[in-house]
């Protein structure tokens, strides 16, 4: 900087406001700005960060990249950041719970303005004085959590189930052992088959666990080549597509056979087909969200949990396994991709099957309870203790 006040022929001072956006009179600034362009002079931003406190960057914490769902934040997240001329940086954890507290300090060291993360350490420590938003799992009152209507995007793969004419269904999930807002997935799904009278079963594994457990309960319930269940919800795309292929080596198609939705809305190259018929949720909103709430100044107005419902369903066209059997009668039976079905503001449960429900899930999930107890609230037109946050979304109050 004291080369550039001395090409320019000012004082010191003058280039620090040239250099930081403060006026200073016109013929300064070219003669300022003419130096700075003939020195190459580059500004070094992470220390006027420092000073200022403020470095206009931020950490994400992230399972791994390779993931599409994961991908996509990633890709949303850093868009967000751009728009507000923030960086990024980036943080593949591995699902490694030591690696996300050394990532979480190692952020911290580097000064950063904030940290999203969508993390699996129950004893994650972190530091009150860097604002941190949580993906998919409440971490306290303290620390807001965005999330999907995951409650919902269980009803509705259950309603479009039956609106495919499935009558006996399977719930197939794998996933973390904490208690997060996906698990609500399964709540969901169960209110969804009541309403519609549905029979169910459910395969729950925790992560780590061998998939051919899923493999062994489909065969578990196929008798004379035909598989008792006729609808199949996958709790995640992945675990859909193995499930696909997994039916197509017993000799079954999707959906002629058998009908699978899964959640998250894969597609193909990342903007193509979808990889199956799924519940899409909104990571453009979500991305969008964190970032907002992220480098929101009054922390006091940040709401503990922000759960975005404009989740949607989006239905593959092609068929997976053998080519279609003549007079096939459920073939795109659920429109073609550009149709989209959201879930109703209002539906009528019958209060015998909401007492069934409610009786259903188990005294320790108090989650799955709470996500019940606010659905029901809305469909019943009961006061309950929520605030509208945006226009897309509802923040759910502590208590």
């Amino acid at each position: 900087m004291k080369d550039v006040a001395k090409e320019a022929g000012v004082a010191l001072g003058t280039v620090s406001k040239v250099v930081n956006g403060l006026p200073v009179g016109e013929p300064y600034r070219i003669r300022v700005e003419e130096a700075i362009r003939k020195l190459n002079y580059q500004v070094n931003s992470y220390a006027q960060g420092l000073k200022a406190n403020r470095t206009h960057t931020a950490a994400l914490l992230i399972p791994n990249t390779y993931f599409p769902f994961f991908a996509a934040l990633v890709y949303h997240i850093n868009l967000a950041l751009l728009k507000r001329k923030y960086r990024m940086l980036l943080c593949s954890t591995d699902y490694d719970p030591g690696l996300e507290q050394e990532y979480v300090a190692m952020a911290q060291q580097n000064k950063v303005d904030g940290i999203i993360g969508l993390t699996y350490n129950p004893d994650l420590i972190l530091d009150e004085t860097t604002p941190f938003i949580a993906i998919d799992r409440s971490m306290g009152p303290r620390i807001p959590c965005v999330t999907s209507d995951n409650f919902a995007g269980g009803q509705l793969a259950a309603e479009k189930l039956a609106d495919l004419g499935c009558r006996n269904v399977a719930f197939l999930r794998i996933g973390s052992s904490l208690n997060n807002e996906p698990n609500k997935r399964k709540a969901g799904f169960e209110n969804g088959c009541l309403s519609r009278g549905l029979s169910y079963e459910m395969k729950i594994l925790n992560d780590g666990e061998s998939y051919e457990k899923f493999a062994l309960f489909l065969k578990e319930h196929m008798q004379n080549g035909k598989l008792a269940f006729d609808g199949i919800f996958c709790v995640t795309d992945t675990l859909a597509h193995s499930i696909i292929k997994m039916l197509s080596d017993m000799g079954l198609r999707v959906p002629e056979d058998v009908q699978v939705i899964g959640f998250d809305g894969t597609r193909h190259f990342g903007d193509q087909e979808y990889t199956c018929s799924t519940i899409v949720q909104p990571v453009p909103e979500i991305a969008e969200m964190c970032v907002e709430l992220l480098l929101q100044e009054n922390r006091q107005a940040k709401p503990p949990l922000v759960c975005l419902r404009s989740i949607r369903f989006r239905n593959r066209t092609r068929s997976f396994g053998s080519s279609p059997a003549v007079g096939s009668s459920r073939i795109n039976s659920c429109g073609s991709l550009s149709r989209a079905c959201a879930m109703p503001s209002r539906c009528f449960i019958p209060p015998e099957k909401v007492l069934i429900f409610l009786r259903r899930l188990s005294c320790s999930d108090t989650s799955s309870k709470s996500s019940a107890a606010f659905f029901f609230a809305c469909a019943l037109g009961i006061p309950f203790s929520a605030a509208r946050y945006s226009r897309k979304s509802v923040a759910l109050n502590s208590g």
